[in-house]
């Protein structure tokens, strides 16, 4: 029996269960699994994975796809997910451009949307920006919201530790990511950096309330984070995001890691210079200020520096196995950014007689952040809001 997907036959797990089983699936692809080896690998009874996928079906999240020979006995049914019978909106706000994809169970984007956004402007014109261009998102990709729970803002809360039913098909929600700092569980902002008119904005209620749609808030990193690690980039790791500003998506462990407040990864700032140039935090020298003023200089080598120095600091305190670069910036001289933090890394490494770590650009790094939005909401479903991630995920590719 598989431990990472071990399950539990009582009534209360149900959900739970459901989630073992459709995330099996998911992950199982166009390939299919069957009855038996989805027993196998959650430890339920075959009675009870028939239930389940039964009940899935009858939700259309599930349907057969023919039959694979055995070894001995009838042949077997295989089942496999249904990508179009459910999608989830991600939603990234940055300081000056808004992105909204659509994506399906599968983790397929099938719509996408950009447009300016004045970050600025403060909650009320944000909020209506960001529905106006998830609606036309849905109008042009001609999906439907879901029905019963689509207007409980709570329904998809990430931080409710029992995995609820399936929702009815079609939009499931909104993810939304963006910079921090700001709180995960209630949906509402902080002093974001450069703009405290966002303190103690209500997002996640307020876009929730103007589209009928279950809503999650999460910072960019975070987001992104969670998508990585759902992708199989393992279970010990940080991302560090460098466009408009700089901040850190932590997963240890196997899970994200937002911290008691969900207030982790504030990375951008640190302060490794004590008399350095003024940050918009309020401080002075942090990293985050000391990286964009080297690139606005034009200096990518000595932003890579800088940002080396950080990421090792970090290596040293959480003792992570892989450091994952995105964020425009950072695509923008990708060759300067992983060699110059790869060196900075290594360089530490041989002097303290550690393993160097590696430093590498993350997968899909110009997405990242919005696909990883879209996963807050679709990772409940599957089981993965605060589970463990496996490691060894046959699709892993980090090149």
């Amino acid at each position: 029996m598989n431990r990472a997907y071990s399950g539990v036959n009582l009534a209360v797990l149900r959900g739970h269960n459901a989630a073992l089983v459709l995330d099996l699936l998911r992950t199982a692809g166009d390939e299919g699994i069957s009855r038996l080896e989805l027993a196998e690998r959650t430890g339920l009874t075959p009675q009870g994975v028939s239930k389940i996928t039964a009940r899935l079906r009858e939700q259309g999240l599930v349907t057969d796809t023919g039959r694979r020979a055995s070894t001995g006995g009838k042949p077997r049914t295989v089942l496999r997910l249904v990508p179009d019978a459910g999608y989830a909106v991600g939603l990234h706000l940055d300081r000056d451009e808004l992105t909204a994809v659509l994506v399906d169970l599968a983790g397929a984007v099938v719509a996408e949307r950009r447009s300016p956004l004045a970050f600025g402007a403060g909650g009320d014109a944000v909020v209506e920006a960001a529905a106006s261009e998830v609606e036309a998102l849905l109008t042009d990709a001609g999906a439907g919201a879901g029905d019963a729970d689509a207007g409980d803002p709570g329904h998809l809360d990430a931080q409710d530790p029992v995995h609820p039913e399936p929702p009815t098909p079609r939009v499931l929600g909104v993810g939304v990511a963006l910079p921090g700092p700001l709180d995960h569980s209630s949906g509402v902002l902080h002093r974001v950096t450069g703009f405290p008119e966002w303190d103690g904005f209500p997002l996640r209620d307020a876009l929730a309330a103007r589209l009928g749609l279950p809503v999650v808030v999460d910072k960019d990193t975070n987001a992104a984070a969670l998508g990585l690690a759902l992708a199989g980039c393992g279970d010990s790791f940080a991302y560090l995001h460098l466009g408009t500003g700089l901040g850190a998506g932590l997963v240890l462990g196997g899970a994200p890691y937002r911290g008691p407040r969900t207030g982790a990864g504030e990375f951008g700032h640190q302060v490794i210079q004590l008399d350095g140039p003024p940050c918009g935090c309020g401080n002075r020298g942090c990293i985050e200020a000391l990286c964009l003023a080297a690139v606005a200089a034009g200096s990518f080598g000595e932003a890579a520096r800088v940002l080396g120095e950080g990421a090792a600091n970090m290596v040293g305190l959480l003792d992570i196995d892989l450091v994952l670069l995105g964020g425009r910036t950072v695509a923008a001289a990708e060759e300067h950014f992983v060699e110059g933090v790869r060196a900075v890394l290594g360089e530490r490494a041989r002097r303290g007689g550690t393993v160097e770590v590696p430093v590498l650009r993350a997968p899909g790094s110009e997405s990242v952040v919005v696909e990883g939005a879209a996963q807050l909401v679709l990772a409940p479903l599957f089981g993965r809001a605060h589970g463990h991630f496996p490691a060894n995920r046959n699709d892993r590719n980090l090149s």
